[in-house]
């Protein structure tokens, strides 16, 4: 049959099923397929924090949405334009978010009376007249699928489970993917199961055959690969790999072994597991019985001479909090990774939250500055563990890295740097003692600091004449003996705090994105609100609204011409996905009037909630 085929510059798809249908695999394959063809595009994962939430209920809904363009785009988009419902659930979790004239494609098999029922569905939808305005294509994906695959040594049960791959199948060809990408990964994942591998291919062929043949689909759609996408090698990537990935890169170009001490947590546990896999770079992984281990194991690692990281989110960095403390006092390179989640306690280990700032800035005893750094997409992860490496090593300090469930989860394409284009990193560890005493002999004291940096002088343990004490007990300024007396601790407090202020000289400046220079009104922000706060002031140029954007990495310190550009606006206004957290340290820093605009919903902001700020922001002044 001979389909017209018409071009689009931007889809969005939303794969929508039970948490046992396998829609996160659909997602990240269909996602897989559209980076190498060279579309940009963003991803939200969004899936229950059960590992087997209860089947056909609300609770137990998985969704992953992608949105791919020919152009530079920064989020999975606001709105599906097209909704994927394998059963009443997932049709009743989404369709909200699905606008009229959207394409709708549903599983007729699972819309039996007793799943309707689960959900609260009196009638059936599909019959009611209560989908009229959607382009409805009503499949019977699940029994499709058992007949594709009635040659199979499978059972009943087996084949049902390929139905995602049958769905995968039909929205690869409805949308111009390739398929040999696809056969190849479950080749490479089924390959030791013959039949499974069998099965599933050709649930996946039938799918895509189903789309070719049937009369329910007239259109096949294509979408041209983004044309500005500067040239070189690109892989999809999401932020925990990325993040790994940028951990491996900053201990290579330091020169030092890689040291990675964690205790499992959800959304943090990937960068274990991918470091894991990566040991042949000379990185060691120690899954620690619990949070505080995880994190004692990375101190001693960093007294050792490694570059020492631990991973958790914030319950676990509230476990860790006396030992980062400890590694305050030592003041040791660490990098502290902080992937956050909804809380507070374990909250929702599954959703996205900016909530962790404060803790990460004042979450310990005693006045214990540590720098705070924050990726502002996936790939960004990367660039942003090197940077925190650089701090950490340089300044001989603890470093935050708060990433958040959003960016760990979500993926975008990535140029593959070189890696003689990434910084590198000096340990400059002591060598020689660097004090002499008053009989002429030499020693070493472990916190006679550079003056520039005000960085102590870090000793391998068993060099020789270098020999030093270290723990949690105050030292004594230079020769790091145990001090109790109030005017060095004093000293002391002040020397650490004036490190992290020193920080800001290596730092660039906040770049302000004010496209005609005149505007009075400015949108900042931090971390993983960079994609919506983008695509929002876009939009609202487009509309005549005079907007500018300018976006945080550094948030301790924060760059030294951040007050001057604060005064330089009329009105400034920082979404956060918190109750104004950043607000906050600005207000107090700069006493400048900031408006917060916040929401906790474990989801990201969506660029239209954004846009509606600005615009009544803008006319308001």
């Amino acid at each position: 049959m001979s389909k017209q085929l018409v071009t689009l510059n931007r889809v969005v798809i939303r794969f929508a099923g039970d948490s046992g249908d396998g829609m996160q695999l659909t997602g990240d394959r269909f996602t897989s397929e559209t980076a190498g063809m060279g579309n940009d595009l963003s991803t939200l994962p969004d899936f229950p924090a059960e590992i087997r939430a209860p089947a056909g209920t609300i609770g137990g809904v998985s969704a992953f949405q992608l949105a791919f363009a020919d152009h530079d785009i920064t989020t999975p988009g606001d709105d599906p334009n097209v909704l994927v419902a394998m059963n009443p659930a997932a049709l009743k979790a989404n369709l909200k978010d699905l606008p009229r004239g959207a394409d709708l494609i549903i599983n007729t098999d699972e819309f039996t009376k007793r799943n309707l029922e689960k959900v609260g569905y009196e009638t059936n939808p599909i019959e009611d007249g209560s989908l009229d305005g959607y382009n409805v294509h009503a499949i019977a994906l699940t029994s499709q699928t058992v007949e594709a695959l009635k040659g199979f040594d499978i059972t009943k049960k087996e084949a049902q489970r390929s139905k995602n791959m049958y769905a995968l199948g039909l929205l690869s060809w409805l949308y111009s993917r390739p398929a040999e990408g696809t056969r190849r990964f479950l080749q490479k994942k089924f390959g030791h199961k013959p039949e499974i591998l069998a099965a599933n291919l050709a649930a996946f062929e039938a799918g895509w055959s189903f789309g070719e043949t049937t009369e329910i689909f007239s259109v096949q759609y294509e979408v041209a690969k983004a044309a500005d996408l500067p040239p070189g090698t690109y892989r999809n990537i999401m932020g925990n790999p990325a993040l790994a990935y940028g951990l491996i890169a900053a201990a290579k170009r330091s020169g030092l072994p890689l040291f990675l001490g964690s205790y499992p947590i959800t959304p943090a546990s990937d960068i274990l597991h991918e470091l894991a896999k990566n040991h042949h770079f000379g990185v060691t992984t120690f899954q620690a019985e619990d949070e505080i281990a995880g994190i004692g194991g990375a101190i001693g690692a960093s007294y050792g001479g490694a570059l020492a990281v631990t991973t958790t989110s914030g319950p676990g960095i509230a476990l860790k909090s006396e030992a980062i403390g400890l590694a305050v006092s030592l003041e040791l390179p660490l990098i502290i990774v902080d992937v956050q989640r909804g809380g507070p306690s374990t909250g929702l280990p599954t959703k996205t939250e900016q909530s962790d700032l404060l803790q990460a800035m004042f979450g310990r005893n005693g006045e214990s500055p540590v720098p705070v750094i924050a990726p502002k997409s996936p790939s960004d992860c990367f660039y942003a563990a090197i940077e925190a490496a650089r701090v950490a090593i340089e300044y001989r300090t603890p470093v935050f890295l708060l990433s958040d469930g959003y960016l760990a989860n979500g993926s975008e394409p990535w140029k593959i740097p070189q890696a003689d284009d990434l910084p590198h990193i000096d340990p400059n560890f002591a060598t020689a003692p660097n004090h002499t005493k008053a009989d002429g002999n030499e020693e070493f004291w472990p916190y006679l600091r550079d003056p520039e940096t005000l960085a102590r002088p870090w000793a391998v343990p068993g060099t020789k004449g270098l020999e030093h004490r270290i723990g949690g007990l105050e030292k004594a300024d230079g020769p790091g003996n145990i001090s109790y007396d109030a005017q060095n601790h004093d000293t002391m407090v002040h020397l650490r705090q004036g490190k992290i202020e020193a920080i800001a000289k290596t730092i660039p400046d906040v770049e302000v994105d004010d496209p005609d220079g005149d505007a009075r009104l400015l949108i900042l922000g931090w971390g993983s609100t960079y994609g919506p706060i983008g695509a929002a002031c876009q939009i609202s140029r487009r509309a005549g609204v005079k907007v500018a954007q300018a976006h945080l990495r550094h948030l301790n310190p924060f760059p030294s011409n951040l007050g001057e550009v604060l005064r330089s606006y009329d009105k400034v206004i920082v979404p956060e996905m918190n109750l104004g957290q950043l607000s906050m340290l600005l207000r107090a820093k700069y006493l400048v009037d900031i408006q917060g605009l916040n929401q906790v919903r474990g989801m990201p902001f969506k660029s239209s909630e954004l846009v509606t700020a600005i615009t009544e922001a803008a006319e308001s002044m």
